[in-house]
């Protein structure tokens, strides 16, 4: 689309859904974007439809199995009525599926003369709300037959099923907590071993520290580091069905990371210390999460960094802004993870805030966008010396108590990843968290 003169703007989230009207066939991937083009509405449909062709798509059942089917919903304010082309698209009301995505598009906020024509052509006196609303909206997700889902390694991870525990191995000298234990090629296999044996679904690898004032490192030595790591604990046979995340915000490191087996962009910086790094990761095809920080480790923790009036709506603000840029350099929404930062940029009680306002976080952040507020949500608050100052713990590797209440507390309020140092406890803790939440929605 984009070389054939489409600008996208938005994505929807990725939906896996049953089949409709012909359900003897494999089920289908929805989404949706919003774009801006000078093509009049019947040159674009005339391009959407050299682009199915050169996908793949021929004639056959109508509603059968097709490698690829793209409509126009809207096209601006316009209502268009042909022998070809019908806007808004006459089945909107009646489909989930084609609601789902759409309603992704937008903010909770309507903030465009565009949106607000876009809702007085729906059915419903509440608009596009009341239309979704009236199909069964956000309760037919993961019901119904419809799931969102990441697309990742050659698989779709319904990330939503049960909350991930992403383990830490840190590779390098100078981390808070467990800095210098794994620099040997040996030790981190065997940490790895350790963190798959104990549940850990995702192995995160980091060969940059990024505590408060710790000294940059080149990308070339970063991959030094890692690339070594990385290489045998892709051949470990217990990390099949398994996940790789590196820790970077080095586009270079990003890219070689990927092209050696990693699954996942871990960026700290959110694309801010790396003008490139929206751009591969787009090009890289693999999930991101996107942080927010202010400033760089040296400069995060200093006075102006940490002046905040509403924290968890100024992250959501900030954070918004990242995933806006990375969206615009070509990476869907459906792709991106985000992490408000916790112990980047903040005082502990921003820590606490943000810990205990993480669904205010995702509301804020809809007022903007529909789709990026669904994004699964990381935390990190492992070991951090906010738990260290409340709890009376200066040494990290007291703080697992503290951080198994922290994870405890997010998970219960909306966190779909948690990052650890000790994963075993964690594990058990999310476990119960989960069956929690799946007994309230039980009782719901």
């Amino acid at each position: 689309m984009r070389k054939m003169g489409i600008n996208i703007t938005r994505h929807a989230c990725l939906y896996e859904t049953a089949p409709a009207y012909v359900t003897d066939q494999p089920r289908f991937l929805n989404s949706a974007v919003r774009a801006v083009t000078k093509l009049g509405p019947h040159e674009l449909l005339g391009v959407l439809k050299k682009i199915e062709k050169d996908m793949g798509r021929t004639g056959g059942i109508r509603y059968g199995p097709r490698p690829i089917d793209l409509d126009i919903l809207f096209y601006g304010k316009y209502q268009i009525g042909s022998d070809i082309l019908t806007v808004p698209h006459v089945r909107i009301w009646e489909r989930p599926f084609v609601m789902a995505p759409l309603m992704d598009l937008l903010g909770s906020v309507i903030d465009s003369d565009t949106i607000a024509c876009w809702h007085s052509f729906s059915t419903d006196s509440d608009g596009l709300f009341g239309s979704w609303e009236k199909l069964g909206g956000e309760s037919l997700i993961g019901k119904e037959g419809m799931k969102r889902v990441l697309p990742i390694r050659n698989h779709l991870w319904e990330w939503s099923e049960k909350t991930s525990v992403m383990g830490i191995l840190n590779l390098t000298p100078d981390s808070f907590s467990d800095g210098g234990k794994f620099l040997s090629v040996e030790n981190a296999v065997s940490h790895v071993h350790s963190m798959i044996s104990e549940g850990a679904d995702i192995v995160d690898i980091g060969a940059q520290s990024t505590q408060p004032m710790a000294s940059r490192i080149s990308a070339e030595e970063e991959l030094d580091r890692l690339i070594p790591v990385l290489e045998a604990v892709l051949e470990m046979p217990e990390m099949q069905g398994k996940l790789i995340s590196v820790d970077t915000f080095y586009s270079d490191v990003a890219s070689e990371a990927v092209n050696k087996g990693a699954h996942i962009i871990n960026d700290v910086s959110a694309g801010q210390l790396d003008p490139n790094m929206h751009e591969m990761v787009a090009s890289l095809d693999v999930p991101y999460i996107a942080m927010h920080m202010r400033g760089d480790p040296t400069t995060m923790q200093s006075s102006d960094n940490l002046q905040y009036d509403d924290v968890c709506s100024q992250v959501a603000s900030e954070l918004f802004s990242r995933v806006k840029d990375a969206e615009l350099s070509g990476v869907p929404a459906w792709r991106i993870i985000i992490d408000p930062g916790i112990g980047f940029s903040k005082k502990t009680e921003h820590n606490l805030e943000i810990l205990a306002g993480l669904p205010a976080i995702r509301t804020e952040i809809a007022k903007r966008s529909i789709a990026v507020s669904h994004a699964p949500l990381l935390i990190g608050p492992s070991r951090k010396r906010f738990l260290g100052e409340i709890c009376n713990r200066p040494a990290a590797v007291e703080r697992d108590s503290a951080t198994i209440a922290s994870v405890t507390a997010g998970t219960l309020g909306g966190a779909n990843i948690v990052r650890v140092h000790n994963v075993k406890d964690n594990v058990d803790a999310v476990k119960v968290c989960d069956a929690m939440l799946k007994e309230r929605r039980t009782q719901s």
